[in-house]
């Protein structure tokens, strides 16, 4: 079974300094124990109800394989 990180560009990251713009990623969540990134969508999904309260978009989503 698999693990993977689940990244997004979408929201805002404000730099301590608020005069400098942050350009990043920021992690959605972590899915332990599937077979590929369609399942560790769903179950990130179906164990996260607030990410479609937040309105992210899941197409934007980034997935990586964690070893």
């Amino acid at each position: 079974m698999k693990k993977f990180i689940i990244l997004t560009p979408e929201g805002e990251t404000i730099a301590p300094n608020e005069n400098f713009e942050v350009n990043n990623l920021q992690v959605i969540g972590f899915v332990e124990n599937v077979k590929d990134e369609n399942e560790a969508i769903s179950k990130l999904l179906k164990e996260n109800d607030w990410i479609f309260d937040a309105q992210f978009n899941v197409a934007e989503f980034i997935l990586h394989e964690l070893l």
